[in-house]
């Protein structure tokens, strides 16, 4: 955890990402512009919370996948506190049940890691502007799987079991459900999934962000 003197009069950024690279090619690009001040860089997602409260920033860049927490979930911890936070996802992954979880949760934006620096900035702009902003690869995305039907939470839950690679009768054991249960699970997901595999399950799964390997 880093903390730094903020210039008043500047939109103030908190940057929570566990990426040292990263780190530094955000805090150059924030530090370039004329309108911005990094107030604090965070490496997990509780110090990301304490950053916030001591800090109240203005706009925070919070990654996807932290290394004790998701993003999402430290960005639901600094909102149930702070409920005006003006929070812009980051990740390398564009996967269409993440962006959704992320935007319900409260994002005001969602971009991705390999966006032009140029670009992030003027989203940090439009965020703090309070505006919402969905690049379009990402809308494309969203788009793609709108009309799909949802796994259950049992189904996500024999999904990870089969990325684990475990057998329906391994399965059923884990779950306390019987192995023709685990079967009919199966059929259902892969129908949702569009899979004609469990393998290729599994690959749409992580793909789409139902699951993370």
């Amino acid at each position: 955890m880093r903390n730094y003197m903020g210039d008043t009069g500047k939109i103030r950024i908190l940057s929570v990402d566990d990426h040292p690279l990263l780190h530094e090619g955000i805090a150059t690009v924030i530090r370039n512009q004329p309108d911005m001040s990094l107030v604090a860089e965070a490496f997990n997602g509780r110090d990301g919370l304490q950053c916030f409260r001591q800090h109240t920033p203005d706009v925070t860049l919070m990654d996807l996948r932290l290394p004790d927490m998701s993003g999402i979930d430290a960005m639901l911890a600094i909102r149930s506190e702070f409920p005006n936070a003006r929070v812009i996802m980051l990740t390398t992954f564009a996967g269409d049940v993440e962006i959704q979880r992320a935007l319900e949760a409260g994002a005001r934006a969602y971009v991705l890691k390999s966006m032009p620096p140029k670009e992030l900035v003027e989203v940090i702009r439009q965020v703090h502007a309070g505006k919402k902003r969905i690049p379009a690869e990402i809308a494309a995305h969203l788009a793609e799987h709108y009309s799909d039907e949802a796994l259950t939470d049992r189904e996500v839950e024999v999904l990870k079991e089969i990325a684990g690679g475990n057998r329906n009768r391994d399965i059923a054991e884990k779950l306390f459900i019987t192995e023709e249960t685990v079967k009919v699970h199966i059929k259902h997901l892969m129908e949702k999934l569009g899979a004609s595999d469990r393998t290729q399950a599994v690959a749409i799964g992580v793909r789409r962000g139902i699951i993370q390997l």
